[in-house]
């Protein structure tokens, strides 16, 4: 069975009846294995295929899709008051074949306003691994061009999207849910930007080649780094390192003679005791001739001797240290991220808002439509019978019916939008529709055309009562 929702929704005071239902799968890092994630992936190259195949298969009038390493998402707008979920599993289960168990397992299905909900909080980053990160904006971005550029999307989506756009632009404007790190690495990269003005003429010296010193080093060349200085016992090594990051290797023999030359100091190895005590650092501190040295000691057990940073302008942070400080930050992240929260219920609010006083259209465009193609039929008709009228008098008589039609038309087309009470104005378009024998669209509906299989357009039911 797909999953239902998975966080909590908030009860929005507004009721929402539209003929399509929007809804989503989603396999994502929450219920998902890296190793499946990595399956389901799918590649730029092979989006228009799956946007086309999706679609047509399912029967659906929009499509969106959005891969990344952690979420593979199907955004669908069925063409009737169905939800289109089960059918899209189904489809992704024949695909990938051998995978259906994992699938049935791992598969979040949401519709309407919980459907809403979670493409709001992804696109603003509350649904990420790393709350707040920037790179998920992008990615959801990136689907949305991709559809957008292979027709796959509609007036709901079209309409939709920019909404998700100014809700994250709002959270990184109006709270501060990026402005804490909460990796050690970029923990630690944070505090050497707080204990330097500029970073960009700071010399790094790496010493180890671990996993974590590579990703310190990554956020500090991000943050301005130019030079860097890389040891390890084994100096291929050592040499492989500086190769992969523009560096400079030196021997390990050597790392005394070098320490001076290092405003930043990343320490990573396996030793068993300590590779830099208080001597080696204030011989250092003493060449520098008293300059600030930062030391990020991320060894375990430690490389670098406690007393180090009780020197003047020496500054020292054990794994426990920067842990310490990644925790509270994620504490102010959490904060930040109810602040977030508001913000998204605020838009998803106003995004509904504006799906219900756009829920008559498809009537006014209709009634428009009848109005003057009746209109036009008579004109013709009479202008037949009075061919002895020049062109400019015809012509006349042209824009005087199509000015009377304007003005019979405003007022109806006028009080069907200002109606505020949702089930007043889809009762008064209900009327309208069947006194006038209007036949509307319902927006994003595809054509028999666009479908390419010929079949009748799906009519608009306004006594649906599913939510936009």
């Amino acid at each position: 069975m797909i999953r239902e929702a998975v966080f909590r929704t908030p009860k929005l005071e507004i009721n929402s009846r539209f003929a399509m239902t929007f809804s989503l799968v989603s396999i994502n890092y929450k219920h998902a294995p890296l190793a499946l994630r990595e399956r389901l992936a799918i590649p730029d190259a092979e989006m228009s295929e799956i946007l086309d195949a999706l679609r047509s298969d399912c029967g659906l009038a929009e499509l969106m899709v959005v891969s990344t390493c952690n979420r593979v998402e199907f955004y669908q707008l069925q063409a009737d008051s169905g939800d289109s979920s089960p059918a899209v599993l189904d489809w992704v289960k024949r695909r990938h074949a051998g995978l259906e168990r994992e699938l049935e397992e791992c598969a979040v299905a949401l519709s309407d306003q919980a459907a809403l909900m979670h493409l709001f909080r992804v696109g603003c980053s509350l649904e990420s691994m790393v709350i707040g990160e920037p790179q998920i904006l992008g990615q959801v971005k990136e689907g949305y061009r991709a559809a957008r550029e292979h027709g796959s999307v509609g007036p709901y989506i079209n309409g939709l999207m920019p909404k998700v756009f100014h809700a994250a632009k709002r959270v990184r404007t109006e709270t501060g849910i990026a402005r804490f790190p909460v990796s050690i690495s970029q923990v630690a990269a944070d505090l050497a930007g707080q204990i330097f003005d500029s970073l960009t003429e700071r010399t790094v010296m790496v010493i180890g080649a671990g996993e974590m010193a590579e990703l310190v080093i990554r956020h500090l060349q991000k943050a301005g780094v130019r030079r860097l200085l890389i040891t390890n016992r084994t100096f291929a090594n050592a040499v492989a390192l500086a190769e992969r990051f523009q560096g400079d290797a030196v021997r390990f023999e050597h790392l005394e003679s070098n320490l001076a030359a290092a405003d930043i100091v990343i320490s990573s190895t396996g030793a068993q005791g300590f590779i830099i005590g208080e001597e080696e650092a204030r011989a250092a501190q003493k060449a520098r001739k008293g300059k600030p040295m930062f030391f990020i000691d991320i060894a375990v057990p430690r490389d670098v001797h406690p007393d180090v940073n009780e020197l003047a302008n020496v500054y020292c942070y054990d794994v426990d240290d920067l842990q310490a400080a990644a925790t509270a930050n994620h504490r102010e992240r959490e904060e930040e991220a109810f602040k977030a929260q508001q913000i998204v219920e605020e838009e998803v609010k106003r995004f509904l808002r504006w799906r219900e006083a756009d829920s008559v259209a498809p009537v006014i465009t209709a009634l428009r439509g009848h109005f003057q193609e009746t209109g036009a039929s008579e004109v013709e008709k009479t202008l037949g019978r009075l061919k002895h009228l020049p062109e400019s008098d015809a012509a006349a008589v042209r824009k005087m019916v199509d000015g009377l039609l304007k003005k019979l038309l405003h007022a109806p087309s006028t009080h069907l939008k200002q109606l505020e009470d949702v089930d007043d104005r889809l009762l008064h378009a209900q009327a309208v529709a069947r006194a006038f024998g209007l036949n509307p669209e319902p927006e994003g509906a595809p054509s028999a055309q666009e479908s390419g299989k010929g079949e009748k357009v799906v009519q608009y039911d306004f006594g649906s009562k599913g939510q936009g």
